[in-house]
C-alpha cells in the first residue's frame, strides 16, 4: 500500500465504482487484511463506499455436502448473467483452514461463471472464527454491490453457525436438499428449515423424480406446523434439476416474488437494518477479542487462568478482571 491511506482510499474507491476487477479483488485482500493499519484503511474505503450498496439481491444457500450447490450457483448465475445481471458469489466457511477455502475447489465445479466477465468468484478467509469471517464477507459483499454487481450469492460452505451467519447477512434464504425422504428431514437441522426462505430439492430428475416429489411433500408438511419466520412470506417448497438446469428460472422468480412483497411492506429494509447493527457488533466483538488469539503472554497465561477457575480456585470473576487488565479494558 502506499503511504497516504487517504489517497489509496479515494483510488480503490474510483476503481471500484468503475468495475475493476483488479483493484475490487486487491481492496477485498485490504478488507481482509489483519494489520491495524489495512484496517483504519478499510474501514474508510467501506464508509466512503456506503452510498453505491443495498441494490443488489442478496442470497445465502446451504445444504448438505453432494446437495449440488456449486452446480446450482453455476446454472442460476450463468441465466443471470446471460439476463444482462452481474453476479458475485462469495463463501462464508470458518471451518477451513485450507489454502484459499474450499470454494476455490468448486471454480472447477463453476464451469460457467469461472469464465463469465459478468461474474465474480471470491473464497472466504479462512481466519478461523465465525465472527471475522461473516464480518469480512460483508464487507466484501458492499464492495461487489459498489463494484456494480447487483445479485450476490453467499454460499455457507462450512459447518454449524456459518448458516445462521448467512441468513443473516442475505435477504433470501434458500435450503438445498436432495431427494432423501424422511432420513434427510431428520438430517437437516431444524433451525436451517426455521430459516429458509425456501426448500428446493434438487435431482428432481430420471428415477428421483418420485423421491423428489415425496421430498418436497414431506417438507412441505414440516414448514406448515412451523411458524414462518416473516408475516409476510410464506416459504415454498420446491423440486429442480441443477444438471439438467429444469426449475432455475422459477427459484429465481419465487426470489423475486420475496423481494417484492418485503419490500412493498417494509420489511426488507427493517431486515437489512437489523443486519448493520449485528454486522457492527460482530466486528466490535472480533476486535475487542484478537488479542486473545495473537498476544503472546495472553495466550500463555490463559490456560494457568482457565485451570484455576475449573479447579476452583480462582473465582470466574476475578479470572475476567485479570484478563480484562492485562487487555488493557
Amino acid at each position: 500500500m502506499a503511504s497516504s491511506p487517504a489517497f489509496d482510499v479515494e483510488r480503490l474507491a474510483q476503481g471500484i465504482r468503475s468495475g475493476d476487477r483488479t483493484v475490487l479483488s486487491r481492496a477485498i485482500t485490504l478488507i481482509e487484511s489483519k494489520r491495524a493499519d489495512h484496517r483504519s484503511t478499510a474501514a474508510a474505503l467501506t464508509q466512503a463506499l456506503i452510498g453505491a450498496t443495498g441494490k443488489a439481491v442478496r442470497v445465502g444457500i446451504t445444504g448438505s455436502p453432494g446437495v449440488g450447490k456449486s452446480t446450482t450457483i453455476d446454472a442460476l448465475g450463468a441465466m443471470l448473467t446471460r439476463q444482462g445481471h452481474k453476479v458475485a458469489v462469495l463463501a462464508v466457511d470458518p471451518s477451513s483452514r485450507r489454502t484459499g477455502g474450499s470454494i476455490l475447489a468448486d471454480k472447477t465445479r463453476m464451469a460457467r461463471l469461472a469464465t463469465d466477465a459478468n461474474a465474480f468468484i471470491r473464497p472466504s478467509p479462512a481466519s478461523g472464527t465465525l465472527g471475522g469471517v461473516a464480518a469480512k464477507t460483508r464487507e466484501t459483499m458492499l464492495l461487489c454491490e459498489a463494484a456494480g454487481y447487483d445479485v450476490v450469492l453467499v454460499e455457507t460452505v462450512g459447518v454449524g453457525q456459518s448458516e445462521i451467519a448467512v441468513a443473516d447477512m442475505t435477504d433470501f434464504f434458500l435450503v438445498l436438499v436432495l431427494p432423501g425422504g424422511g432420513d434427510e428431514l431428520q438430517g437437516l437441522k431444524k433451525g436451517v428449515v426455521e430459516l429458509a426462505d425456501m426448500i428446493a430439492i434438487n435431482k428432481a430428475d430420471g428415477d428421483n423424480l418420485p423421491r423428489a416429489k415425496l421430498t418436497a411433500a414431506e417438507y412441505g408438511a414440516a414448514l406448515h406446523i412451523l411458524k414462518p419466520a416473516s408475516a409476510n412470506w410464506s416459504p415454498p417448497v420446491v423440486t429442480y434439476s441443477a444438471l439438467k438446469g429444469d426449475g432455475i428460472k422459477a427459484l429465481w422468480t419465487h426470489i423475486l416474488d420475496h423481494r417484492k412483497k418485503l419490500t412493498a411492506s417494509g420489511e426488507l429494509a427493517a431486515r437489512r437494518g437489523e443486519q448493520q447493527v449485528k454486522w457492527m457488533w460482530a466486528m466490535l466483538e472480533e476486535r475487542l477479542f484478537a488479542p486473545l488469539r495473537s498476544d503472546r503472554a495472553l495466550k500463555a497465561a490463559l490456560p494457568k487462568l482457565e485451570a484455576e477457575v475449573a479447579a476452583g480456585r480462582l473465582a470466574p470473576a476475578t479470572a475476567v478482571e485479570k484478563i480484562a487488565e492485562m487487555l488493557e479494558l
